[in-house]
């Protein structure tokens, strides 16, 4: 029994030894993104880290995972979801966005998440890793719709999921649409469109108002003024007005992007323009405002019925040749587990001209870079966070199978709805 029970100690010992001395996958083809493919390489993690890469990596003590003949990626982002906040579009009580009011900058999208989501697993298994999830995703009363939160796709709860809560301040910005004017008007009624402006003015000036209501009180904040009462929504604001959050503005035809950089040139912010369906002759004017871009979904019909059939596969293109930084997202649609087919959207854009290297950042170091994380994720880097996926080929590939799905160093679980449905039927009597 003592000998025993020693053997069973030792054992123990050397698996905790193993697992406090990480794991690594070897004789793998790893793709840094931003450096060159390392055939049979090595990457080496401990504590949820990149500790080494490379083609010899002394990894003494470490937990092995033959990588022969597979291929490691950095896990990708997703920049435009809803997970966690919607789960059956058609009944109302799982769904948490588009909340009331015309300004709500204090929401924010991350204490609203569900880890329990059966949408996150089913996105994580196809190799996306984190996501950006929104607070609104259709249009509504909002124009201020909260601050859109950086998730891991992995944890128990939203504190566990948390990388960033305050990515962005998602601004749903006003459209102007001509209206038809009926056919049968009353003598001396007012013109559609002139109704329309009118609406679409005042919806500026009260976005302008709210936004100099937030400067006076940061003002007033810093002045001497003792006993100013503390007010959430303009609180919220002070970031985005110091340049520290940017605002994401969702702008979809070239007349709306072009408004929204000239509002935020106006007011001085950082700005992200999101859900951008055409780029007309923006190009230098966005790329001279410094302005990034979320694009997507490219699997999509085109924004007019007399447009070219492959005017959203096209588009990524024409931003990379314009030299204008972008990621992709899926972004919210009927379809919650639209978000898994991110890969295929970035490669929809690498079939229609955008160099697959672009196509493959475009989800990776570029989408890092954007939301101001590229220092801990992105690509395979010592020092970065772990996010990690091991295929057997080309992840924006259909035919490719991810294998293992590694989140801050943590092998996730590969079960998902889909799975259990699979192995449920496949058994039935």
């Amino acid at each position: 029994m003592k000998r025993a029970a020693l053997i069973l100690l030792v054992a123990s010992i050397a698996a905790w030894a193993a697992d406090d001395a990480g794991f690594v996958i070897e004789h793998a083809t790893i793709h840094p993104v931003t450096a060159p493919d390392i055939p049979d390489g090595s990457v080496l993690v401990k504590d949820g880290k990149i500790v080494a890469v490379g083609a010899h990596v002394n990894a003494r003590g470490a937990r092995r995972i033959d990588g022969k003949g597979l291929h490691v990626y950095p896990g990708m982002i997703n920049s435009a979801t809803d997970l966690g906040l919607s789960e059956i579009a058609a009944v109302r009580e799982t769904n948490d966005t588009n909340e009331l009011g015309e300004f709500d900058p204090q929401l924010q999208a991350l204490v609203a998440v569900n880890p329990a989501s059966e949408h996150i697993p089913v996105t994580r298994v196809n190799g996306v890793t984190s996501a950006i999830t929104l607070p609104a995703t259709e249009t509504g009363p909002e124009m201020i719709a909260g601050q859109a939160a950086l998730i891991h796709l992995d944890g128990w709860t939203w504190e566990q999921m948390d990388i960033q809560p305050d990515a962005a301040m998602e601004i749903i910005f006003p459209t102007l649409r001509a209206p038809r004017r009926p056919f049968f008007a009353a003598p001396g009624a007012p013109a559609p469109f002139r109704e329309t402006q009118r609406a679409y003015d005042e919806k500026i000036r009260r976005l302008k108002d709210f936004f100099e209501q937030a400067r006076r009180y940061e003002t007033a904040k810093k002045g001497p003024e003792a006993g100013l009462e503390r007010h959430l929504r303009y609180e919220a604001m002070i970031p985005v007005l110091d340049g520290k959050t940017p605002v994401l503005i969702v702008a979809q035809r070239e007349r709306e992007m072009k408004a929204a950089l000239a509002f935020a040139r106006e007011e001085k912010v950082k700005v992200i323009l999101a859900g951008c369906q055409e780029l007309g002759k923006l190009g230098p004017e966005i790329k001279t405002a410094g302005a990034s871009v979320i694009l997507g979904p490219t699997l999509a019909m085109p924004l007019e019925e007399d447009m070219p059939y492959d005017q959203a596969y096209a588009l990524p293109n024409e931003f990379y040749k314009a030299g204008i930084l972008f990621a992709l997202g899926t972004f919210p649609g009927e379809v919650e587990h639209e978000a898994r087919n991110l890969p295929y959207q970035a490669s929809m854009a690498a079939a229609f001209g955008l160099p697959k290297d672009e196509a493959l950042r475009a989800v990776t170091i570029n989408a890092a870079k954007i939301w101001g994380v590229a220092d801990k994720l992105g690509s395979i880097e010592t020092g970065k966070v772990a996010d990690l996926i091991l295929t057997d080929g080309d992840p924006l590939e259909t035919r490719t199978s991810v294998k293992k799905v590694f989140i801050a160093g943590r092998e996730v679980d590969m079960t998902t709805r889909q799975t259990e449905l699979y192995e449920l039927y496949r058994k039935r009597p």
